[in-house]
């Protein structure tokens, strides 16, 4: 069976809804967190990320944690990375053989305690 995911958004788009939302315009957004008004422009396009620095910005502007802002990046750039790398080049890569080993030791044993009398 095969999962279906919604990919994630840029993150520029939720802060687009959220100044739509406030009648923001981008001048008044950088204006206001004292950065420059491409850095929104940028963002708001999907051009640019949204860094540490932006994210303590936002935060604090729209009573937010800068992590909800770095977690929409990082599940963006994440979606980003598996449709880049293809599902055939990520089968490709086995898990390193330690683990494996420990894993299906731990499997094992699991096993064989669900067996025991």
């Amino acid at each position: 069976m095969t999962r279906f995911r919604i990919p994630h958004s840029h993150p520029g788009k939720h802060l687009k809804r959220l100044m739509d939302e406030w009648s923001l315009t981008q001048y008044r957004l950088a204006k206001d967190i004292d950065v420059p008004q491409t850095r929104i422009m940028e963002i708001i396009r999907g051009k640019r990320a949204i860094t540490a620095d932006t994210a303590i910005r936002l935060s604090r502007y729209f009573n937010m944690t800068a992590e909800f802002w770095l977690n929409l990046q990082a599940n963006y750039e994440i979606d980003q990375a598996r449709t880049n790398v293809g599902q055939e080049a990520y089968q490709a890569i086995q898990m390193m053989p330690a683990i494996k080993a420990r894993l299906d030791s731990d499997e094992h044993e699991s096993l064989t305690e669900a067996s025991a009398p």
